[in-house]
């Protein structure tokens, strides 16, 4: 699946991630409060870690398998974060997960629950996937709410690239009745 060119929501609009992103995602990944949950196992600073996730994204936008993409503010386009549909493989099933990562300064405003939502929409409406994930480290409070508000339940505790992580679902059917109300 390929992206539309752009998404919007009443706030935001998406765009594709490109190489000059990596300056203000490497002050993003050397935060060490917004990525206290972000795994670095191999130790990378934040410059080749900014690098490697774009390359990374670019690669999944060539194979047509998703990725992030920026979240830009509409009336400022000033970068919030990042959002996007990823296929996962969650304790050995593969899944479609969205995942969201918003700078420290626009926390707590709505943005990433309403990103997070367009991207579940989108999953929905485009693709025959059963049911939409968000992968969750335990102590990430913060994103647990940011899945609930998108419609989403724990299901169980999991395992993600050697982690612990709270696995919350929705299911295509709970979807279609959220959009009915």
């Amino acid at each position: 699946m390929n992206y539309p060119p752009r998404l919007e929501t009443a706030r935001l609009y998406t765009r594709s991630l490109r190489l000059e992103d990596i300056e203000p995602w490497a002050a993003f990944l050397a935060d060490a409060e917004a990525t206290r949950y972000l795994p670095n196992p191999e130790g990378y600073d934040a410059r080749t870690r900014a690098t490697l996730w774009i390359d990374r994204q670019l690669a999944r936008y060539a194979e047509g398998s998703y990725g992030m993409t920026v979240l830009m503010h509409r009336d400022t386009d000033a970068f919030v974060g990042q959002c996007g549909l990823l296929t996962q493989i969650v304790d050995d099933v593969t899944e479609l997960e969205v995942g969201y990562h918003i700078f420290p300064q626009y926390w707590r405003q709505g943005y990433a629950s309403e990103a997070a939502q367009a991207f579940r929409d989108l999953a929905f409406e485009t693709t025959d996937t059963s049911s939409v994930i968000s992968l969750i480290h335990p102590d990430n409070l913060g994103s647990q709410g940011v899945a609930r508000y998108n419609g989403m339940t724990l299901e169980k505790m999991g395992r993600f690239r050697e982690m612990s992580v709270r696995v919350y679902r929705i299911w295509r059917e709970a979807w279609i009745e959220s959009k009915a109300l």
